[in-house]
């Protein structure tokens, strides 16, 4: 059979190479600023009363913790709270603190308070909670935390009549952790388990609550909760998930859906701002929330929205067009006064009109004094040095490898007995594919048109036509697929899922070739793989509620749709190699026309580098558990990499023995 290579290469318009600005940059803009849109419409999800935030609060809190990966919350451990000495400041003394927030998780603070008067009773004060952002201070090569940057906070707070805790966060403590599963280190499966390192920020801040009740000398009716930054984005957090903090303010934390997504720096990899954000500042958004609905959770406790005119890393019109909306809850209550936004000159910096904002919000509301006057009159900074807490890392600790250490696969037992098996499978299979439907791929079109392909090319040579086909996914995503076919009508179709710009096809007289580029791929390439550009788009795409490939696993599934209409309701088998046998395989499971799935080096767990990142479906399946929900109406072919690596599809086996399905024709590449 001829090679329809040369056919392709003359389709170089439909199939570009190297133009000077990727094809589908425009288009995944567009797509964002419409997914955006529909969201934004709708910042308070139709709630417009009083009795109707009541009544939906609840639900939206669950939903809130469940995309920030706490839902349900970690068991409340002990926490082994140690104090493992003190320094002394003008005017106040720090207790070096560690506290474990879950088993082997060492979270690392000091404790500011008023130096004790001699002779006068200690007596019970209002707290302060401060969250630190990104300001790590490491001295050869040891690394002091965040709190030794931010410490004149706290210190200020304790020559005024507070106990403040200011708390190291999980990267930049003394123990170090990591914010950049995404950013930086190819982590996607974090996107797989809904993982937000800003899940862990938030955790350690409502273990260092509980921590904060059981002191003394606090007043635990009286605890306010502030920091900047990546800490202003945590008191964000903590103002969403715990009822008992009286007040808040957040600094430069957060902007609505549309700064994060569309708006901001306007270079190609500063689209949006999330190139400026690690993944501790983002909530895996499942529920498509925009952000004023997080906000509004305070309600209508008094909370203090500060930000600069020029952090560009929240845009000013993202921050005003957030508060708008909060404004709308707090009207609600008849609390217009306890909802205020602080915009100060300047950049994304910690600024004395900042601080003086904060700390005369925390007078008014947390100590009852509204009236005292408030400057900006920092005590003497200690060194890293006096306020350090641990002289060496626990035993046990997890902190290195947080998600590593708390996140499993998900493990199925199958019953022994084949009648068991029998009638256990179906009811079970229809569970996971319900379950996936609404977690992993909730941001499917719930309506889809029908198909319209249109003929774009069509080319014949040596006996082979080959037909271009462009097509539309969905609103804004525009695709192409090619089908080559022989003089002869063939019975089937191959229909190859591209991971490269250009795929061959060898059409036979039995079987005709498709090949579907999914968006990102070929036509619509809109950034070189592995450039900062590529993971900042796929970045994006966790804050409308989906994955990157996600979108391709329904791209896949029009794809057959086209199928039907331009081959004549063919069999369908699916083909893919790697990343994209990932996306094949789940296409596969929504698509009764695909009667046959080949997979070639498919990945064998979410944790496999090559693995398609799907929201949320590691924690109901994994990829040996598809491929038997496959193989319970396909044929499933699997091309593997040597005969030891069948071993990772043993359970899928299982399955078919034990309930006398077909079987999974596994096959090393290497015989």
């Amino acid at each position: 059979m001829l090679s329809v290579a040369f056919l392709l290469a003359s389709l170089s318009a439909d199939l570009p190479k190297s133009p000077p600005t990727p094809p589908g940059e425009a288009m995944i803009e567009a797509y964002f600023r419409t997914q955006v849109k529909q969201i934004a419409d709708d910042p308070l999800k139709g709630i417009s009363t009083k009795a109707e935030w009541e009544r939906r609060r609840p639900e939206l809190r669950k939903q809130f913790l469940a995309m920030m990966g706490l839902d349900p919350l970690p068991e409340r451990t002990k926490l082994n709270a140690k104090i493992t000495g003190s320094a002394e400041g003008e005017g106040f003394v720090v207790e070096k603190l560690v506290f474990e927030s879950r088993p082997g998780l060492f979270v690392t603070a000091n404790v500011y308070s008023p130096k004790p008067v001699k002779g006068r009773e200690a007596e019970r004060r209002p707290a302060i909670l401060y969250v630190c952002g990104h300001g790590n201070v490491v001295e050869d090569k040891i690394p002091y935390g965040s709190k030794a940057h931010y410490q004149y906070h706290p210190a200020w707070f304790a020559t005024h009549g507070y106990v403040c805790l200011i708390l190291d966060t999980l990267e930049l403590g003394e123990i170090p952790g990591e914010h950049h599963g995404t950013y930086k280190l190819n982590q996607w499966w974090w996107q797989s388990y809904s993982y937000t390192p800003g899940g862990v920020e938030l955790w350690n801040a409502i273990r260092a609550l509980d921590y904060l009740e059981t002191r003394p000398d606090v007043d635990a009716k009286k605890i306010g909760v502030t920091g900047r930054s990546g800490g202003g984005a945590t008191t964000w957090w903590v103002l969403a998930a715990d009822d008992r903090p009286s007040a808040f303010a957040p600094i430069a934390g957060i902007a609505d859906l549309y700064a994060h997504v569309c708006e901001g720096q306007t270079d190609r990899l500063r689209k949006g701002v999330i190139p400026g954000h690690c993944d501790c500042m983002f909530m895996v958004n499942s529920h498509r929330w925009d952000f004023p609905l997080v906000a509004a959770l305070a309600a209508p406790r008094p909370l203090l929205l500060g930000n600069s005119d020029a952090a560009d890393l929240f845009p000013v019109e993202g921050y005003r067009r957030l508060a708008k909306s909060v404004a709308k809850v707090y009207k609600w209550y008849e609390a217009e006064d306890q909802f205020q936004l602080l915009e100060t000159k300047g950049p994304h910096k910690d600024t004395p009109e900042l601080r003086i904002g904060i700390n005369k919000w925390m007078n008014r509301w947390v100590k009852g004094d509204p009236t005292a006057a408030v400057f900006d009159d920092l005590p003497a900074k200690l060194t890293p040095q006096h306020l350090k807490v641990l002289k060496a890392t626990p035993d046990g600790a997890i902190n290195a490898d947080m998600p590593g250490a708390v996140l499993r696969p998900v493990t199925m037992d199958v019953p022994q007995s084949a009648e068991v098996a029998k009638a256990w499978w179906p009811k079970k299979r229809d569970e996971l594919l319900t379950e996936l439907q609404s977690t992993s791929f909730a941001a499917w079109p719930q309506k889809p048109a029908g198909v319209a392909p249109e003929l774009v090319s069509d080319v014949s040579a040596g006996g082979v036509r080959v037909r271009t086909f462009s097509f539309e996914s969905e609103p804004g995503i525009t695709l192409q697929l090619q089908l080559a076919t022989t003089a002869t009508s063939a019975k089937r179709v191959t229909l190859t899922v591209a991971d490269k710009p250009a795929v061959e096809l060898n059409p036979t007289a039995d079987t005709a070739a498709a090949v579907v580029y999914p968006r990102g791929v070929g036509p619509t390439r809109w950034a070189e793989p592995g450039s900062a550009t590529e993971t900042h788009i796929r970045r994006r795409f966790p804050l409308i509620g989906q994955t990157l490939e996600g979108g391709r696993v329904w791209d896949v599934r029009r794809a057959v749709a086209v199928l039907s209409v331009v081959a004549n309701e063919q069999a369908v088998e699916l083909i893919g190699d790697g990343t994209a046998a990932g996306i094949a395989l789940y296409a596969s499971l929504y698509e009764p026309n695909v009667t046959a799935v080949s997979l070639i080096r498919p990945p064998t767990s979410f944790r496999d580098p090559t693995s398609p990142a799907f929201l949320g479906a590691a924690k109901i399946l994994d990829h040996p558990h598809a491929v038997a929900v496959a193989a319970a109406a396909k044929s499933v072919n699997l091309s593997v990499p040597t005969a030891s690596d069948a071993r990772a599809w043993e359970w899928a086996v299982r399955v078919q023995q034990r309930t006398g399905g077909r079987a999974i024709d596994i096959r090393p590449m290497s015989q």
